[in-house]
């Protein structure tokens, strides 16, 4: 029998781990070692703006349910992050970080990093992962939904489960499973209505690249889910809105030269060191503030224009 991809709403199972590292808002983390498996997590990451901290126990980066964020700041929005290894705590394994956990520092609101490892937004939308955000926002949070690196492939003569229908449209294909699987934007739109229709605020982010310095030159050309992004957005309305986050990167990594950005990926072309991490963090951030007061984070941005790397596109 033949299965559609949908989204379907129910409540997050609340979950708790252990935090990897100890930091206090806007001091600079002690990095350890990620305390599970990227691909098989399902806790999400939440950071928590307080007060410097004295202890570990005290530390403001904590993993816990989707109820006791919403309880401890009701009076603000919420920031939730939906993506693949690039963004997620942990990142691709083996001493590698994704960019959402640095994203917390440059906010004064919380973030719950929901991103997570291997993860397309076909699997994102199947594992019903974009419901359980959606079951957990409330009018006025903001949303930022990344993905790309693992959307790629064919379902036609095999099926990874993450693979997208190829096209920029409505289109559907038929995987060798006899699953009907949908495009790249009708994900994101999917996701992005049923959260805009909350009242949430919706960033799409374009992916961030591969290292594109490895053969010594660093070039850049967009992908294709890049337009993809930007046309999901042009047709949500003023609730949704684009960052061209690779291009960014891409810009950052072409000052920085090749030397310096291979020695940001220590295990493959795609996963980032913790100090690249923090790099796609802050152009992430230069984006927003490029955007200026039309982006629902702008007026969130504890950082000066000035003060964050990049340049405005």
């Amino acid at each position: 029998m033949k299965t559609t991809s949908g989204l379907v709403l129910v409540t997050l199972a609340a979950s708790a781990s252990a935090a990897p590292f100890n930091h206090w808002f806007g001091g600079k983390p002690q990095w350890g070692p990620p305390s599970a498996a990227p691909t098989e997590s399902t806790s999400s990451t939440t950071s928590v703006p307080t007060a410097p901290a004295t202890s570990a126990a005290a530390s403001s980066v904590v993993a816990g349910s989707k109820a006791k964020v919403l309880a401890a700041a009701s009076s603000s929005p919420t920031v939730y992050m939906c993506g693949d290894s690039t963004m997620a705590l942990g990142g691709g394994g083996t001493g590698t970080q994704g960019w959402g956990v640095y994203l917390p520092y440059s906010l004064n609101i919380p973030v719950v990093n929901d991103a997570k490892a291997g993860r397309s937004a076909r699997s994102y939308t199947d594992e019903n992962r974009f419901g359980a955000v959606i079951n957990s926002i409330k009018s006025g949070d903001i949303v930022i939904i990344e993905f790309g690196h693992n959307d790629g492939g064919t379902v036609t003569t095999t099926d990874n489960l993450r693979s997208d229908c190829y096209g920029a449209g409505s289109e559907t294909c038929t995987s060798v499973t006899g699953a009907i699987v949908q495009t790249y934007p009708t994900y994101l739109t999917n996701a992005t209505n049923l959260m805009t229709a909350k009242g949430a605020h919706v960033i799409i982010s374009s992916p961030t690249p591969d290292n594109i310095c490895e053969t010594g030159t660093c070039t850049y050309t967009s992908p294709r889910f890049t337009a993809y992004g930007k046309s999901v957005v042009e047709k949500a309305g003023s609730m949704a809105s684009f960052i061209d986050h690779g291009t960014y990167l891409a810009n950052e990594y072409v000052k920085l030269g090749a030397k310096t950005v291979n020695t940001y990926y220590p295990n493959d072309h795609t996963h980032t060191a913790p100090v690249a991490a923090n790099i796609v963090a802050g152009v992430f951030v230069k984006g927003v503030l490029c955007a200026g007061s039309s982006n629902p984070l702008y007026s969130h941005i504890k950082n000066s224009t000035a003060s964050v790397v990049g340049s405005c596109i």
